[in-house]
């Protein structure tokens, strides 16, 4: 065994974390409020657990897949929470999207009940999870970024130590600005080649082999195409790092253009009730503004 993983939060990025934890020989022992998930993650062969203490009880490294730095927080410092079952020198990475003063704040409260704490964001969509297709972009000590290394290495194929607490998660709303500009371009494309009949399946292929190619084109392309959004994310968590990215902007002073248009059409995605499908379901409202038919 490659030592013990407690994990909290267990949707489509967490389920993706243990099944690669538990293929690299780690013991996984994981905490959900959904009891379905609990049960998957027996059947892959890891080891339910009653609350997030005890999902830390034991650990050497305990990972948080949550949907918000509140959450987070919680799960870390309230009843039951992971600081009332860590030893000291837990390993502690939020894998979370969160926003980076929250990581700055609660990992200086972590300090103080000797636990290492590292904003730890991944970047990649729940199936390129599966795959092990993965980056990991973190904030915090070098030390304890060292420390994280082999935990890291069993669900990413690499990590990078981005600067101190904070650092990690600011890097992951600068690489999702750059993806929603990717991917807001591909729509637009698609949408303007369907309008203008061309054969969107040739045209799909021209752009993934294009100058223009990017991962995105790749992943999210023929969910677009096909108008199969099966969720590897969502437009609701979308929503909520577009609106993180706007704040951080208001924050420092610096140009969104791009967040602030993806927000919008995230938001007008969400009023449309496609809150828990593929964020690449925006498409359907510029195909809507386009006059295109609605496709179910």
């Amino acid at each position: 065994m490659s030592g013990c993983v407690g994990l909290v939060g267990m949707g489509l990025m967490g389920q993706a974390f243990s099944h690669n934890l538990l293929q690299a020989g780690f013991k996984v022992q994981g905490y959900d409020v959904d009891e379905k998930r609990m049960r998957e993650l027996h059947e892959r062969g890891g080891t339910p657990v009653e609350s997030p203490a005890a999902a830390a009880r034991g650990a050497r490294w305990i990972i948080t897949s949550l949907p918000n730095s509140d959450i987070v927080r919680e799960v870390a410092l309230g009843a039951n929470g992971i600081a009332e079952g860590a030893a000291n020198g837990l390993v502690f990475a939020d894998a979370s999207t969160s926003r980076p003063e929250d990581s700055q704040k609660l990992g200086a409260e972590l300090a103080e009940r000797g636990i290492r704490f590292l904003d730890a964001a991944v970047s990649g969509t729940s199936a390129m999870a599966q795959r092990k297709d993965l980056i990991v972009v973190a904030g915090g000590n070098a030390e304890d970024f060292k420390a994280a290394e082999p935990m890291f290495a069993g669900f990413s194929r690499a990590a990078y130590h981005m600067g101190p607490l904070g650092s990690g998660a600011m890097a992951k709303l600068v690489i999702n600005l750059v993806l929603f500009g990717n991917r807001l371009a591909l729509a637009e494309g698609l949408v303007l080649g369907t309008k203008a009949g061309m054969q969107t399946d040739n045209l799909l292929k021209v752009l993934q082999d294009g100058a223009c190619s990017s991962k995105t084109m790749i992943d999210k392309g023929p969910k677009m195409l096909k108008g199969d959004f099966t969720p590897e994310g969502h437009v609701k968590t979308s929503l909520k790092d577009g609106r993180l990215a706007l704040e951080q902007g208001a924050r420092l002073g610096a140009p969104m253009l791009v967040a602030s248009l993806w927000t919008q059409l995230q938001q007008a995605a969400y009023n449309q009730g496609l809150a828990d499908v593929d964020s690449s379901a925006f498409i359907e409202v510029l195909r809507g503004m386009a006059g295109l038919p609605k496709r179910d």
